[in-house]
């Protein structure tokens, strides 16, 4: 019954955003044509505001709407690289988290019923790894951040864990992105902010904790090996 009642809550709330047009104002085009009386009534009431994104930025992420691009380049326009940083970094590990969450609560428990068996060796791969799994999707921006979210609320990560990695691997393209958005009027489209270099480099430091991981292992195992 729970189940159903959450349904309920996040398709009333998913229709709304969309019949209502709210998409429009979280787009490039919205930001970049009403930053300057954005910035002036963030000015006059700077903890409100900060409340009100805060709060904003959850339910896109929470309820995997479109537009959390484009609102972590507003966080950089409208309140700065440090502020900025800090909204959205623990704005996108919670909203992640509970999108993680409805996933698991909708049909998580489903699936490992019905796929269990198949999922099997996942599941205890992401009981000795998935920390570095999960490191290593949110470092390479080429994963959709909601897809990462959903996709994870399937396995058995804890959901501890999932915040905890969520919250620093998604750091550094926080910090990327806010700081974009300081440079808001020279972005002409979202792809704009991250060169084929940055990929690339964050790309490598996603991948090298879980190589490192299992180099470590494998030289463990041959030295018992060779010990044996």
């Amino acid at each position: 019954m729970k189940r159903y009642v959450l349904l309920g809550i996040v398709a009333i709330v998913v229709i709304a955003f969309f019949a209502l047009g709210f998409g429009h104002y979280l787009s490039l085009e919205n930001l970049q044509a009403s930053r300057a009386h954005v910035v002036e009534q963030v000015q006059h009431n700077p903890i409100v505001a900060s409340f009100a994104f805060f709060g904003l930025y959850v339910l896109v992420t929470g309820l995997s709407l479109p537009g959390a691009a484009v609102m972590t380049l507003a966080a950089g326009a409208i309140f700065g690289v440090v502020w900025g940083v800090v909204l959205v970094s623990f704005a996108s590990a919670i909203g992640a988290t509970i999108a993680f969450l409805i996933a698991r609560s909708l049909i998580g428990d489903w699936v490992q019923q019905r796929f269990g068996q198949y999922l099997e060796p996942i599941n205890r791969g992401f009981e000795t790894d998935g920390a570095f799994y999960l490191f290593t999707l949110r470092m390479v921006p080429l994963f959709p951040f909601f897809v990462i979210n959903l996709l994870m609320g399937l396995t058995r990560i804890g959901v501890g864990q999932f915040y905890l990695v969520s919250q620093i691997g998604m750091f550094a393209g926080t910090v990327l992105y806010v700081f974009a958005g300081t440079q808001l009027a020279e972005i002409h489209k979202l792809g704009d902010v991250l060169s084929p270099g940055l990929i690339v480099a964050l790309t490598l430091l996603g991948v090298f904790p879980l190589v490192a991981k299992k180099i470590v292992a494998l030289l463990s195992a041959r030295r018992r090996g060779a010990v044996g």
